[in-house]
């Protein structure tokens, strides 16, 4: 008996296999074509054009010669004992050859425009941020108000080249398998020890060597008061540089000149502890610092490291405002909430410390007490408790997110020195070489205060 491919394809596993990759491909390029024209603002929508519809369209595909091979194998009465005979003389034969042979250029193409699409998406900020919208909420919010929110994550997160994109995409299968599964930890963890050196990643916009000079800073505070009275600290930071061609540096940025070599070893996940550092400089001079009753079998145990950018600016793309105190007190400088009220700051910060379940509690929490506190007080202007209102439920959508266990200070920022270790993790005048010299704490080698 000839096999017979039409009387095999008349079978209903292969003609719903048909009828699944016809109608995907038709959707595909409904999509593609709104696509292109940004009518899909929705990044699942996205993720259905780029995953979901080829997917479903390859399981079309795959069921087509699965039901011919049943179909065959039941008019062989279960057996199959030839191989189909491909001969080009008869005309049927070269027409079925033909046909598949421009519709698998179709599904190439087809695939191809998938793939790219595919990994174009995943490389964009909103895959990052939005699909995995629970766990990466936190990251996501700060990030889209970061100075960096225009730079996309695969920028500092994956790099270039077809190993980094590998390396990213096995990883991100176990993202997704912890995703599905619900297995990821709360809170995320900050990407320490993965992530790129500065050189790959700041570098490719910061010119290292570019001399800072001095920049004035001020930092507004305000009191728990009535009228929730401003302080004005006016800091003239050093922040210098380093330039190889002169071997110089000052100020901040001397840590980077590029002459000078700074490398340290940190005992914990999050590079707060660091017993031990070795200054190398430009003439291969070296000086060890370490914290006294620090052993051999710490050391050992620790992360060893060069100095980088990340090792100040580690959030620079990511950051929170260290407490409600300190957003506050920017949220208040910046007009976001109005200082009209009394006891605008105390109140503020009162209602964003309180314990909430859930987002939805807190915006609900933060609505009630303020609006409570400021209705029994006479002559409150309404206009003035919905902009507080509002500016306080924005700082705590910023900072604070109870499903993820993220609240204030959850993320350590190592730029300053005020709510967290920061500069002190090294100059505490603890650290101390051979000869009894200490890396110090004096303040005027980063700031004066004019």
């Amino acid at each position: 008996m000839r096999f017979d491919i039409r009387a095999a394809a008349r079978n209903p596993i292969s003609l719903i296999g048909v009828a699944m990759a016809t109608a995907m491909g038709i959707v595909f390029l409904a999509l593609l074509v709104l696509d292109y024209y940004g009518e899909l603002d929705n990044p699942y929508l996205s993720l259905v054009l780029f995953i979901a519809v080829p997917g479903a369209f390859l399981f079309g595909l795959l069921l087509i010669p699965v039901g011919i091979w049943r179909q065959h194998r039941k008019m062989r009465g279960g057996e199959l004992t030839d191989w189909p005979v491909v001969d080009l003389r008869l005309p049927h034969t070269r027409t079925v050859i033909f046909t598949v042979g421009v519709l698998t250029c179709v599904n190439l193409l087809f695939f191809s425009l998938a793939a790219y699409g595919g990994v174009h998406y995943m490389e964009q900020a909103e895959f990052c941020g939005q699909v995995c919208h629970g766990p990466m909420e936190p990251e996501y919010s700060a990030y889209s108000a970061s100075p960096h929110a225009k730079v996309e994550c695969v920028s500092c997160h994956v790099g270039g080249g077809t190993e980094a994109l590998v390396r990213s995409k096995i990883n991100g299968t176990k993202q997704l398998w912890s995703l599905a599964a619900g297995t990821f930890p709360t809170p995320i963890p900050s990407p320490v020890r993965t992530m790129r050196p500065a050189r790959e990643t700041c570098e490719t916009c910061h010119w290292s060597e570019k001399f800072h000079g001095d920049k004035l800073r001020q930092i507004k505070e305000y009191a728990d008061d009535e009228k929730s009275s401003e302080t004005i600290t006016t800091l003239q930071l050093h922040v210098g540089g380093g330039d190889r061609a002169t071997g110089t540096g000052s100020g901040i940025h001397w840590h980077m000149n590029l002459d000078n070599k700074v490398e340290y070893i940190a005992t914990d996940t999050q590079r707060l502890e660091i017993p031990w550092i070795k200054f190398t400089d430009g003439n291969g001079k070296v000086k060890e610092y370490a914290i006294e009753g620090v052993t051999p079998e710490q050391l050992a145990k620790g992360e060893y490291r060069t100095m980088d950018c990340m090792d100040c600016h580690n959030r620079p793309a990511h950051t929170f405002d260290p407490s409600a105190e300190r957003a506050v007190d920017t949220a208040i400088a910046k007009g976001e909430i109005p200082r009209d009220l009394p006891f605008t700051r105390k109140q503020a910060v009162a209602a964003l410390t309180q314990p909430y379940a859930s987002r939805e509690a807190a915006m609900a929490g933060i609505d009630a007490k303020l609006r409570e506190v400021y209705a029994a007080k006479a002559g409150s202007n309404s206009a003035l408790v919905d902009k507080t209102v509002a500016g306080v439920q924005a700082l705590y959508a910023r900072n604070v997110f109870p499903a993820m266990k993220v609240g204030w200070g959850t993320y350590p920022n190592h730029i300053g020195h005020v709510a967290f270790p920061g500069c002190f993790r090294c100059h505490d005048e603890n650290h101390k070489a051979t000869d009894g010299s200490v890396i110090g704490q004096d303040c005027q080698s980063c700031h004066d205060m004019p």
